[in-house]
């Protein structure tokens, strides 16, 4: 890391952006990004232990299959939610752009919380279901470009990896809640009380959950880079297009990068391991409350390791970081289901979070490395479309995937074996990148910017 760049941490009137100005934006980032997160991962929690029965019960043996598929069709609509996002967060600025991604989240779920299940209302209630799913993947896809250039652009140059850190450790903090609530809703509501009622009621505490989003959010001044950008008029007219005319490539290797951790990450956050630990008709059948508590002690080991891993960047590099990364997670890949498959809750719970470390290791520098990647004036678009594109060749359609190859193997080691190649995608695709930790984000070094981070090519 060069120690002659100009720390960034001014805005454009000269002035040193306060410790308070930058303690708030971290604030606002965690809570929203949480809050987003949350939403999202409780459609996939209630998938792999209600929606089966309660929208897809015709399909019988196949209903959990269809549950898992219509988690990834939400991905499939992230990369509109990119472009959009994008799009707007370009020319118009950061801020505004996660205002109305966290209204569209909090609205398509707790209108789920009131959906007619398929014995009230048929065929229209899993239509429905997946139409709300796809208003969730439009929100998702604009959340994190937006989140991640608000911490970072706020960031001095030494910290921007801790300062990235904090819309990563969302998606722990979302999963952590959402299964809390999940597991509390469990004990409340037991039996079948949990199929009539007791799922809705984490739905519909999204409403509450958006309300402080936003009044958090709206406190936040607009990120100094697009400020400086919108000062000196130097907006992209067409970012998207820039985007894909230069950087193309690029865009493919940082989804790459992604898609390695995501396919990995979305055994819990997609579901899966609740589903399969849970059924009734599957090999373990434990109790769904001592299964989502494990899950979500396991978010609390990720949401360490995450911080931990922002951190590290910032001393060792970006590229350094995820190398370790992709080793550890490569050796939780292969703990995984020898743990879980003992039917020990206590066990479930270690192989977890063996696996989380290696998670955060992979997910804690992302936003850190994705913001350094981009020119200053595509750059929301840039990281945008980079991790949508990554979660549609990672978690998209993991669980999916999963239930699929135990379904045709009969083995959990077919799975181990996918998420081992995922893991080296995302290894190899890290190593194709040079790291640029440091490299100055203003509108003033977008020469410098445009110069490829790909290895073995100067300028794309």
């Amino acid at each position: 890391m060069s120690s002659s760049q100009p720390d960034p941490g001014f805005t454009p009137t000269g002035t040193i952006a306060s410790p308070v100005d930058r303690r708030r934006v971290v604030f606002a980032t965690v809570v929203g990004t949480t809050v987003e997160w949350y939403d999202f991962f409780i459609y996939a929690t209630a998938v792999g232990l209600v929606f089966g029965q309660l929208f897809f019960a015709p399909l019988g043996a196949d209903s959990l299959l269809v549950g898992f598929a219509t988690v990834g069709i939400s991905f499939l609509f992230r990369p509109l939610g990119a472009f959009l996002a994008g799009h707007f967060g370009d020319k118009f600025g950061r801020k505004v752009v996660l205002m109305w991604t966290l209204i569209l989240m909090g609205a398509a779920t707790a209108l789920i919380g009131v959906l007619p299940t398929y014995e009230a209302i048929g065929i229209w209630a899993p239509i429905l279901l997946v139409l709300l799913r796809i208003l969730q993947g439009l929100s998702a896809g604009g959340e994190w470009g937006g989140a991640v250039l608000m911490a970072v652009e706020h960031a001095p140059r030494s910290r921007r990896g801790a300062f990235g850190a904090s819309p990563q450790i969302g998606v722990p903090l979302g999963l952590l809640l959402a299964s809390g609530v999940m597991a509390l809703m469990a004990m409340i509501a037991p039996g079948d009380a949990f199929l009539e009622w007791g799922w809705r009621v984490p739905f519909l505490l999204s409403v509450v959950l958006i309300l402080v989003g936003w009044y958090v959010r709206r406190r936040v001044e607009e990120s100094p880079v697009f400020t400086e950008l919108a000062e000196r008029k130097e907006k992209a007219q067409t970012p998207i297009l820039q985007l894909f005319r230069k950087h193309a490539l690029l865009v493919v290797i940082a989804a790459l990068v992604f898609a390695g951790n995501n396919a990995v990450g979305y055994m819990t956050t997609g579901g899966y391991i609740q589903g399969y630990a849970t059924s009734p008709d599957g090999p373990l059948a434990l109790e769904r409350g001592p299964v989502l508590w494990a899950v979500a002690g396991s978010a609390v080991t990720w949401l360490l390791s995450t911080l931990a891993a922002g951190f590290v960047s910032d001393r060792i590099g970006r590229r350094s970081t995820y190398i370790i990364g992709w080793i550890l997670q490569l050796g939780g890949v292969f703990l995984l289901f020898p743990l879980v498959n003992t039917g020990e809750v206590g066990l479930l719970f270690l192989g977890l979070a063996i696996l989380t470390i290696g998670l955060g290791f992979t997910y804690g520098p992302q936003a850190a490395l994705y913001s350094e990647l981009f020119p200053a004036s595509i750059r929301f678009s840039g990281v945008s479309i980079s991790y949508a594109i990554g979660a549609i060749f990672g978690g998209a359609f993991a669980p999916l995937i999963a239930t699929w190859l135990v379904k045709e193997t009969g083995t959990t080691m077919s799975v181990t074996w996918y998420l081992a190649g995922m893991t080296l995608v995302g290894l190899v695709a890290t190593l194709l990148l040079r790291d640029r930790s440091g490299i100055p984000l203003g509108p003033d070094h977008e020469a410098e910017q445009a110069v490829s981070p790909i290895r073995g090519l100067a300028k794309v």
